[in-house]
């Protein structure tokens, strides 16, 4: 564990983290509430934060008096790519796939065929981990807007890809 503030003997201390021109105290000290803030989280923020409070001439051990939380930053998916594999042939078989490179946690995503025909689809045709869509037997109707969804708790973006069967 690293030490990232601390208010010790009537002074506010603070480690040299990236932390620490976004973090600090949520009220001026001394205060018997010290929570602390962190302005414009990062990924890298994620981690077990720990408080401990050492009273002098405390009779009360070590281990009662020390509070964790545990911190996720979520980070939504990036723009994801579209592409697709195979020949868009009559009769062939394709595959369509969608990733993202960024989410936390790891995006969902979700195909679906662009009106004038609306199709959404569902397995075994489409993988929501994996981002891949199987078309089959394609016909000229198949042809058309596929449009992918990346898709976490922290938001959703999408790609979009022509089929000309």
């Amino acid at each position: 564990p690293v030490q990232i503030l601390a208010y010790l003997g009537g002074v506010v201390k603070q480690a040299e983290t990236d932390l620490r021109p976004r973090m600090g105290f949520l009220y001026p000290m001394p205060n018997r509430n010290i929570s602390i803030f962190i302005n414009s989280t990062r990924e890298q923020d994620s981690g077990q934060y720990m408080c401990s409070v050492n009273v002098v001439d405390d009779s009360i051990t070590l281990d009662k008096n020390v509070g964790i939380i545990n911190l996720t930053v979520l980070v939504p998916p990036a723009t994801p790519t579209c592409q697709l594999h195979g020949n868009a042939v009559v009769g062939a078989n394709v595959t369509l796939s969608c990733s993202s490179k960024k989410g936390k946690p790891s995006p969902l995503y979700q195909w679906q065929r662009e009106p004038p025909t609306l199709q959404v689809f569902f397995p075994p045709a489409q993988d929501r981990t994996r981002g891949t869509l199987k078309l089959t037997n394609l016909s000229l109707e198949m042809s058309g807007v596929y449009v992918c969804r990346a898709e976490n708790q922290a938001g959703s973006k999408n790609c979009s890809i022509v089929l000309e069967v």
